[in-house]
C-alpha cells in the first residue's frame, strides 16, 4: 500500500513540474496570453489581477459610442486597448485588440519594436491600404494589423493618400506604430 501511495505522489509531482506555463505576453491566434477570443468582459479582472483595468462608464460609452477598455500594468504604463463586441454589455466578448505594450510577441518574435522587413521574413503580407497618416499591412495569417507611419515613407509616398502602395515601396526599417488582432 506504501508502494501504491509513494508511486502515486511521484507520479503527479512529475505531471505537475511538467506543465507549461502559459506566457502572459505571447500572441496566437486565438489568445494573447489568458485573454482569449471567448473572454467576457466580466473576465477581465480575473484575467489582469495585477494590472489596473479602465473601462468607460455606460454614459461616457453611450456618449462617445465606443467603450474600449484600457489595461495598465503598475508602473502605469499602458499594455493593451480592448475594443468589445458590443459597448455596455459585461457578457460580451473582445473583437480587437490593440497591442501597445513591446513585451507582447507572436509566436514568431513580432512586436510593437519590430519593422516592416520583420514582418515580412515572418508572414506572407495578406493586403496593404494607405490611409491619410499611415499605411495598414494586413496579415491575415494571425488575424493582425500592422500600423506604420507615413513618415517611415520615401517623401513622394507620404501625402499622397490614393497611392497604391506595395510592400517594395516601405523600407525594411519602417517601424510599427502599434498593431491590433482582431477576433470577429
Amino acid at each position: 500500500m506504501k508502494k501504491i501511495i509513494l508511486s502515486l505522489i511521484i507520479v503527479t509531482a512529475v505531471f505537475t513540474s511538467c506543465t507549461k506555463e502559459q506566457d502572459p505576453f505571447l500572441i496566437g491566434n486565438q489568445n494573447i496570453g489568458m485573454l482569449t477570443d471567448s473572454t467576457k468582459v466580466a473576465d477581465l479582472e480575473m484575467i489582469f489581477p495585477n494590472d489596473s483595468i479602465v473601462k468607460l462608464s455606460n454614459t461616457e460609452a453611450y456618449m462617445k459610442d465606443y467603450s474600449d477598455i484600457q489595461i495598465y500594468d503598475k508602473a502605469g504604463n499602458t499594455l493593451l486597448v480592448l475594443s468589445p463586441v458590443t459597448t455596455t454589455d459585461p457578457t460580451a466578448t473582445i473583437s480587437t485588440i490593440k497591442v501597445i505594450d513591446s513585451r507582447y510577441k507572436t509566436e514568431k518574435g513580432i512586436s510593437t519594436k519590430s519593422t516592416f522587413g520583420d514582418i515580412q521574413k515572418q508572414y506572407k503580407i495578406s493586403s496593404i491600404q494607405n490611409t491619410i497618416k499611415n499605411v495598414v499591412v494586413f496579415v491575415n495569417e494571425i488575424n493582425a494589423f500592422f500600423t506604420i507611419d507615413k513618415k517611415e515613407l520615401p517623401a513622394s509616398l507620404q501625402f499622397d493618400s490614393n497611392a497604391k502602395i506595395e510592400a517594395l515601396q516601405i523600407p525594411e526599417t519602417a517601424k510599427i506604430k502599434y498593431f491590433m488582432i482582431g477576433w470577429d
